[in-house]
């Protein structure tokens, strides 16, 4: 007689076991990548996210572009920045200075940055704090100078003076051209100069380390009174150009202008 139908053919039982196999072999995969996609995609910290920023805030950069652009509102600034110190809970401190581009031995700025993950009760990624620096003359030019010429980090955390201002930054959204982006809070922080009763800080992180600093200062009916009113100055990386272009009559014209008040332009005060 034949075979039986119903008999089983033992090739055919194992091709069917290797597809099954093969199957859950597959599934799998495809379960174990999904679950390492979805960690890598929250392995980054708020910490990770502060070293990105203080990163990008890091290096000499000018707005020299912004100023050919617009000469009667932006001027071209050199701002310089680099790290000073660290603190016990992981927290950068970072000098920075701003000064008119042909004399950056002359800043008229001078600030300690604090850059930081956010705290956890707080809906952003990172926290920059701004202060005033306690002997700002014994801090000129310190990212040019060598590092053994610099005030000791411990030096640096003992200097930090007054709070001025703090900026709480989110990542940004697709599409848009920033990393991060925030601002300080709408009633600011006290500010006194130029008559102004407060100030407000808008801070972005662009790609290729640009930087947008948006600072200007308000009287108490909510005028303001210093800082420039176009929109943020646009500080871009240093370049071989931006660093030896001759002088032109723009530039003459910002010399002419060191000695005299800054109307509707940058942030002319410590």
């Amino acid at each position: 007689m034949g075979t039986s139908e119903s008999g089983s053919d033992p090739e055919s039982s194992s091709n069917g076991w290797s597809r099954a196999r093969g199957l859950v072999i597959k599934t799998l995969v495809l379960a174990g990548g999904a679950l390492l996609i979805k960690r890598l995609t929250k392995s980054t910290t708020r910490r990770d996210h502060a070293r990105v920023v203080s990163r990008s805030l890091t290096g000499e950069k000018f707005s020299r572009e912004q100023a050919s652009r617009d000469p009667d509102n932006y001027f071209n600034i050199r701002m310089l920045s680099c790290p000073a110190a660290e603190m016990v809970d992981g927290s950068e401190v970072l000098y920075l200075e701003q000064a008119f581009w042909r004399t950056p031995q002359k800043p008229f700025r001078q600030r300690l940055y604090m850059v930081k993950p956010c705290p956890k009760e707080l809906k952003c990624d990172v926290e920059v704090s701004s202060y005033a620096i306690r002997d700002a003359e014994e801090y000129k030019n310190f990212c040019d100078r060598p590092k053994d010429q610099r005030p000791l980090p411990e030096e640096v955390i003992g200097d930090i003076g007054e709070h001025l201002t703090t900026i709480h930054l989110n990542s940004c959204d697709r599409g848009k051209r920033c990393l991060y982006e925030g601002s300080t809070s709408p009633d600011g922080f006290p500010n006194s100069w130029n008559g102004a009763s407060y100030s407000t800080s808008d801070l972005a992180v662009l790609k290729n380390n640009e930087i947008h600093l948006w600072d200007r200062g308000f009287d108490e009916n909510r005028n303001q009174v210093w800082g420039p009113k176009q929109g943020p100055y646009e500080f871009k990386p240093a370049t071989s150009s931006s660093v030896n272009e001759n002088l032109s009559a723009l530039n003459i014209l910002y010399q002419s202008s060191i000695d005299k008040p800054i109307q509707g332009s940058l942030i002319l005060q410590d």
